[in-house]
């Protein structure tokens, strides 16, 4: 079962305010799923704009479509995607934050969001990032960082999508 939710931010800089929502169609423990309104290239191209609004570099991209259209046949499996790809960045400040919790917790970085089409949809394009869990001793640190970097996750990609 898919609930529609809505996730609206209060964006503010200086002398003006402003109100953005995104669709937010899907959260489960392990990931949230927008609906974007525009073509893959522009959702593409306005997360890279809003990663790097936050002082962030791009440090890669992941070409998921290409990967899976490239092995669907001989592994017996039907093509799922139109386009997919994974932007990858990270954040010194909070892989620092993380680290000091539990030094395994550098295995989160990078942070990815994925861009994507269906094959059999392709002009309905979508966006996902995996929610972190982090580990560590002290619960009450471990819980606040965790609520911390998915908000901050969560407001980079609806401001790409509000872009």
């Amino acid at each position: 079962m898919l609930k529609i939710l809505s996730a609206c931010l209060v964006l503010s800089s200086g002398f003006f305010s402003t109100t953005v929502c995104a669709e937010k169609i899907s959260e489960t423990d392990a990931l949230v799923t927008y609906k974007a309104a525009d073509e893959f290239e522009m959702v593409k191209e306005n997360m890279v704009m809003a990663i790097t609004n936050q002082g962030l570099k791009v440090s890669g991209y992941l070409h998921i479509a290409e990967m899976m259209q490239r092995t669907a046949k001989d592994l017996g499996f039907n093509n799922v995607f139109h386009h997919a790809e994974s932007i990858e960045f990270c954040s010194a400040l909070m892989s620092h934050r993380m680290v000091q919790l539990d030094p395994a917790n550098a295995a989160v970085c990078p942070f990815t969001i994925n861009i994507y089409s269906k094959a059999d949809s392709p002009e309905q394009v979508y966006v996902s990032v995996r929610k972190i869990y982090l580990q560590g001793d002290d619960d009450k640190a471990k819980a606040a960082l965790n609520q911390k970097i998915n908000q901050w996750l969560d407001a980079i990609v609806v401001e790409g999508l509000d872009e």
